[in-house]
């Protein structure tokens, strides 16, 4: 094979290759070997038409471009790799060739690793937020608990702001119901703001068993199909039922906890908001100085780049939004949108997170940053754990190339934030 020119353009890559006799005749006739067993031509069986018949019918390089996809990976090899030209992505093929002795000329076109420029990434000035624990949210965490230990039970009584009230009701358009409008023993705490306004105050004063018409307008700003309109639901209560919450005492904290006294559970609730608090001051930082560093880098991103990172981040989305029940195209149906609207939405996260990829690559290289055997061993004995996996499965599971890069990242990171000058924010 015989790579005759390459030419790069900003982020793209234009090569030229001859392809070997031998090697265009092997992936031919791979190609002809897979596609006769579908190929019938009068006065032979199904599958047994020889190949010069067939490139005889159809053209005498009918099995050129399949033939290619055969010895793609040794193309690959010699045009891309072996010529150390960081493709991203596969390459496209642009034209194709044949001269009259059948020599066959490709020109490759490939998105590549685009030049990075880096500017200043040690001693940056980072914001950190100071840490500390409010009354209010040890308060807070007080009245969580409390809820969860309280009691509930059922009322003969009309309903009243506070209360739960299990209902059913069914919205309807002008008498058609709507779409997302009905729902069947819905527990209902009046008063927490979670149906439109003007729904839960028509539900004070409703017995159980008792059943009647809601008239409702809906906010300018809900969702297209209902912005603005004004609905019916017709609403049956099962029953109301009141909660008892329990008295904050020394009582209460010997039955939620470990401790004597209210006191010693409230120092341990600030102890623990605090170090949670602390992690996330600590994280933020973290990605501020990151952050900070890929917006001092010059580079022009290829859109392959940003295009992986959108996937991948459309695929994490997809993966929680299942773990709730819905699906994409449901989602982007209920923000009033489509999946190109989502996919745009995604965007600049995206473009801003492969550039702060490209630029920690860049810091390793311009570091030196290695990582040892020992490392990389140990990142897969911690997978291997995280995960409940053998060890030889993760090794099989996970790419060399890909972990020791995320190794070599971290330790960009790491860099980067060490030489980091915490400083107090601005005051807004």
């Amino acid at each position: 094979m015989n790579v005759k020119s390459i030419e790069k353009k900003g982020n793209e890559a234009v090569i030229v290759v001859e392809i070997d006799k031998e090697l265009m005749e092997s992936g031919v006739n791979k190609a002809y070997m897979k596609a006769r067993k579908s190929i019938q031509i009068p006065g032979f069986r199904k599958g047994k038409a020889p190949r010069k018949m067939i490139e005889a019918m159809y053209g005498a390089h009918v099995f050129y471009e399949d033939g290619l996809e055969e010895i793609f990976p040794e193309v690959y090899k010699a045009a891309v790799l072996d010529q150390d030209v960081k493709a991203i992505g596969r390459p496209s093929l642009t034209d194709m060739q044949i001269s009259e002795d059948n020599i066959v000329t490709l020109t490759l076109t490939t998105e590549v690793y685009p030049e990075v420029t880096l500017g200043q990434y040690k001693g940056l000035e980072v914001e950190k937020m100071e840490v500390s624990v409010s009354d209010e949210q040890v308060a807070a965490e007080l009245d969580r608990m409390a809820q969860n230990v309280a009691s509930t039970e059922n009322v003969d009584r009309p309903a009243e702001m506070g209360d739960t009230t299990n209902i059913d009701y069914e919205g309807f358009d002008n008498g058609v119901p709507f779409e997302g409008g009905k729902g069947e023993g819905f527990d209902l705490k009046l008063g927490s703001g979670h149906f439109v306004p003007g729904f839960e105050e028509q539900i004070v004063g409703m017995s159980a068993g008792e059943e009647k018409d809601i008239n409702i307008t809906f906010p300018e700003d809900y969702h297209a199909d209902l912005a603005g309109k004004a609905v019916v639901f017709h609403v049956k209560v099962n029953k109301v039922t009141v909660t008892s919450v329990p008295a904050l005492d020394d009582e209460f904290a010997k039955d939620v906890s470990e401790f004597e006294t209210l006191e010693e559970l409230k120092a341990d609730i600030r102890a623990k908001a605090e170090e949670q608090a602390e992690k996330q001051a600590k994280s933020a930082f973290e990605n501020a100085a990151v952050e900070k560093a890929a917006e001092n880098t010059t580079v022009d991103m290829p859109k392959a780049l940003v295009d992986s990172e959108l996937d991948t981040q459309m695929e994490r989305f997809a993966y929680q939004l299942q773990m709730s029940g819905y699906s994409m195209e449901q989602y982007a149906k209920m923000m009033g949108g489509d999946m190109n609207s989502l996919r745009n939405a995604f965007r600049p996260q995206a473009e801003k997170q492969a550039k702060i990829s490209v630029t920690l690559e860049k810091i390793a290289e311009a570091e030196g940053i290695t990582v040892s055997d020992e490392e990389i061993n140990e990142e897969f004995e911690k997978l291997a754990k995280d995960y409940s996996l053998e060890l030889d499965k993760v090794k099989q599971m996970v790419p060399m190339d890909e972990l020791t890069g995320s190794l070599k990242t971290r330790k960009a990171v790491k860099l980067i934030v060490d030489s980091a000058v915490a400083v107090a924010p601005k005051a807004e």
